[in-house]
């Protein structure tokens, strides 16, 4: 099985089939390895990162055109990643495993290693929840609690109204903040807060559920949504084909905070309208802002440049807004923050 997965994965593309090369030529990074076996836990843009600078260009350094892009090759742990620089420019391969003894190999029972960190962006899959205004009104909802309880939490029983899918189980939902342009004030949906889940204990109208996990308190209002299992995205990261500019809308999470840094979700104000798709790289930039500076003669204002300071992975999409997964950042990521093309 190794040996057709390395098969599949040869990569002597020609450069009309490849990705289209960025401006600048790729560097790799100061103690960049000869090769390197992959470990339960990678992923590929950490392993990118071990080789290059710029991690999030591993698609070109493997020789990935457009369709590849979009169904990335299957790396599995104990599998051996080379450099090879031999042909002027970098690239990276796959070569057999050292064998220093009689083994035997066999289909590997692993999982393939993802793009980013699965349970870093598994709960935002299928929660949080953007939808249009009032997108909820007509999912089933919580008309009564057990024994009239204010609020409800794990093994607690709730009684709902309209439920008319076959499914058992549900996650709840408390509709939420209207999310808005930070630019023109344009209300790109609204973000449904993730209470819990529950299952069907006994199905009728209303029907009795049993809340399984609880976040947060739940109660009557509340709107239940069927439980999808997530597809994790298996996109590489690739810049978009052409330039893009948007801001920071929201930080996820639970509560409104100010800021946030690597490995927390982000909302930004481009979605499907605008291009973007799972995998997309996004270079955030704080904002060019006016600073005063108080002088004996009098105040100075003086604006500051735009600085870039780290990069984003999209990884949902919606018709006007996206999550992105903050990957690197050397300061904190703020709502008004600027995102563009790397």
């Amino acid at each position: 099985m190794i040996a057709r997965i390395i098969s599949a994965l040869i990569l002597g593309f020609s450069s009309a089939c490849a990705v289209v090369q960025a401006a600048d030529p790729i560097q790799l990074a100061p103690q960049a390895p000869d090769r390197y076996t992959v470990q339960r836990g990678d992923t590929l843009w950490g392993i990118a990162g071990k080789f290059m600078q710029q991690p999030w260009r591993w698609p070109e350094i493997w020789r990935l055109n457009r369709s590849e892009i979009r169904n990335p090759h299957r790396i599995y742990p104990g599998q051996v990643v080379i450099l090879d620089a031999s042909g002027g420019e970098p690239r990276l391969r796959l070569g057999e495993p050292l064998r220093l003894e009689p083994k035997v190999y066999s289909e590997p029972s692993e999982e393939p290693v993802p793009s980013i960190p699965p349970q870093a962006i598994e709960p935002f899959l299928t929660q949080p929840l953007v939808v249009e205004a009032g997108g909820l009104d007509s999912a089933p909802k919580i008309v009564a609690t057990q024994e009239g309880r204010l609020y409800l939490g794990e093994g607690n029983v709730a009684y709902v109204s309209g439920i008319r899918q076959q499914a058992q189980q549900w996650q709840v939902y408390r509709p939420a903040k209207p999310l808005a342009d930070p630019v023109t004030g344009e209300i790109l949906g609204h973000e449904a807060f993730f209470l819990g889940t529950a299952r069907v204990v006994r199905p009728g109208d209303p029907a009795t559920v049993e809340i399984t996990s609880a976040r947060q308190e739940i109660g009557a209002g509340d709107r239940l949504v069927p439980l999808t299992r997530p597809q994790l995205p298996t996109y590489a990261p690739h810049a978009p084909d052409k330039a893009v500019s948007g801001r920071i809308v929201a930080i996820y999470a639970g509560v409104n905070v100010g800021e946030t840094g690597r490995s927390y979700v982000v909302t930004v104000n481009l979605g499907r309208r605008d291009g973007m798709e799972i995998g997309h790289v996004l270079a955030l930039h704080r904002s060019a802002q006016d600073v005063t500076y108080k002088a004996e003669e009098g105040n100075e204002v003086h604006r500051l440049p735009r600085e870039r300071y780290g990069l984003a992975f999209v990884f949902r999409t919606f018709e006007r807004l996206s999550y992105a997964l903050v990957m690197n950042a050397s300061r904190p990521v703020q709502p008004g923050d600027t995102v563009t093309q790397p």
